[in-house]
């Protein structure tokens, strides 16, 4: 069967993805270790770190054979080994080497051509001179910072902003919902943005005590949009079921208070992908699990 295209599922989350296409109406033909095969023309899955959307199968008869005929399509490749490791990595030597550094965040992503290629069997290999994911394997590496914020979750905010492109700078405001301990408003408040923080839980005083940040000690859940000042971005990476972020969110869209969206939708049990279908649905919504997210999607939202 031909393979018209490839999802690259992260560790433990093929199940989700497997769900995703089906109700999308793409047939997995068959699972390459993480790499979900499909018959029909590559779909927008939320569920995937990376989409191969033109691959097809070279022969492969010898090292030199695959790495020539990878060569012969253009120069940079991105390997994922799913079986015959020793011999995928002997083709890998044989290509330009790609070598990208982490990311220090401010920072675009990569703006290079990039193909990705496996190996199906020992004689036979895979490769897609495109793929949706500027980075390889889909997951974007950070220079990170070990001593500034008081948790990791502020990795999987700057991957959401180099996904879209965009983030907050000097001179916009920020609204940060469910801020505790305050990853994200460090984040923020590094970018130079103003930031009110909200959350029940008191965040940690560092955070607290950084130029731009403002506290309420409150529920975010208890806010009126319509009361509030309006702001140019919204973050959210409160901890509650999906269908109450959705209802949160619509009545920011509704009162008109925030421009800009970028949102956790975490997943408690049962993944509800009628909910998610549900943030996807709104005008300019986009949903991705990064590779620095657990058992959740990121919605964003950008109107200016």
């Amino acid at each position: 069967m031909t393979t018209s295209a490839a999802y690259l599922a992260a560790e433990g989350f093929q199940p989700e993805l497997a769900e995703e296409l089906r109700r999308a109406g793409r047939t997995i033909s068959a699972w390459h270790g993480l790499l979900a095969l499909s018959p029909e023309p590559a779909h927008q899955a939320a569920w995937a770190l990376d989409i191969w959307d033109a691959p097809v199968e070279l022969a492969a008869p010898s090292v030199k054979a695959a790495a020539d005929a990878l060569r012969g399509i253009q120069r940079n490749w991105s390997l994922y080994s799913a079986a015959h490791h020793r011999r995928a990595l002997l083709i890998q030597e044989r290509l330009p080497p790609l070598k990208p550094k982490p990311l220090a965040f401010p920072a675009a992503a990569p703006t290079g051509h990039l193909g990705g290629w496996t190996l199906l069997g020992p004689e036979t290999l895979l490769a897609s001179p495109t793929k949706s994911s500027p980075f390889l394997g889909g997951a974007v590496q950070f220079v990170e910072d070990r001593e500034g914020p008081p948790s990791r979750a502020y990795l999987k905010l700057w991957e959401a902003l180099v996904r879209i492109g965009r983030w907050p700078g000097p001179g916009e405001t920020c609204l940060d919902l469910g801020a505790c301990p305050g990853g994200w408003t460090w984040a923020l408040a590094e970018l130079g943005a103003s930031v009110t923080a909200v959350d029940k839980a008191p965040l940690d005083p560092r955070v607290v005590a950084m130029p731009g940040v403002t506290v309420r000690q409150e529920s975010a859940f208890g806010m009126e949009p319509k009361d509030e000042p309006a702001v140019d971005w919204l973050f959210s990476d409160v901890i509650c079921y999906p269908a109450r972020l959705l209802n949160l969110v619509r009545r920011w869209l509704e009162a008109d208070r925030a421009r800009n969206f970028v949102c956790t939708i975490k997943f408690q049990g049962e993944t509800d992908h009628d909910v998610a279908a549900e943030f996807a649905a709104l005008p300019g919504a986009r949903l991705f699990h990064g590779a620095h997210n657990k058992h959740e999607l990121m919605f964003t939202l950008l109107r200016g």
